[in-house]
């Protein structure tokens, strides 16, 4: 599905050079909530990820983590023990409990409030607090343009993921270069890059 969670994880599995086949959830049917989808992931939301052995993964952030775990020659992650690893792990967990959750409730506000006026002011609030969130990336920006001063991660393909939905192109523009130029350099990577511009330009 097009602009949708799964982005960060086939970027991550492009740059890692594996062999991987997606299958498309069509969100706009609801695909997402059907039994047979909610047997791969009880949460019923995307992506998930069924390793080799057939073991599924769930949640994009342990998706992104296993991947760079399963393919350490990708540079998803910085060396193991640095000051650099932690970082990444700080911004993939930011993502995972500061951004992810509020999408939901950007975009769905009445599956957490009656339809009409609760809902869109549920749905405003929750797009201003994405945008509060997006500016602290984008102020923590240090490597040029990776958020890492040490270069590319796993943490660039999931802020950028991330920050796509519910806080405006004009506003990213106006507010958020370093952020618009992090997204502009994945989406020139040779890997990662036709991967990203299929999902989102």
């Amino acid at each position: 599905m097009r602009q949708s969670g799964s982005c960060s994880a086939e970027c991550a599995l492009a740059e890692a050079g594996a062999e991987y086949e997606t299958i498309d959830v069509d969100l706009r049917a609801n695909a997402q909530l059907s039994a047979d989808y909610a047997a791969i992931n009880p949460a019923r939301k995307i992506p998930a990820l069924r390793l080799p052995d057939g073991e599924i993964v769930t949640e994009s952030a342990a998706i992104l983590l296993t991947i760079a775990d399963r393919y350490p020659d990708a540079g998803l992650l910085p060396p193991a023990g640095s000051d650099a690893r932690a970082q990444c792990f700080r911004w993939i967990a930011f993502g995972a409990s500061e951004i992810y959750p509020v999408v939901e409730l950007a975009d769905y506000p009445e599956r957490f409030s009656p339809a009409g006026e609760q809902a869109e002011t549920l749905r405003q609030r929750a797009s201003e607090r994405l945008r509060d969130r997006a500016l602290i990336i984008e102020r923590a920006i240090a490597g040029h343009p990776w958020l890492l001063e040490n270069g590319f991660s796993a943490a660039d393909l999931y802020v950028a993921n991330l920050t796509r939905w519910s806080t405006g192109i004009e506003w990213r523009a106006e507010n958020c270069p370093k952020l618009e130029a992090l997204v502009a350099a994945i989406a020139s990577r040779p890997k990662a890059g036709p991967i990203w511009r299929r999902h989102f330009g």
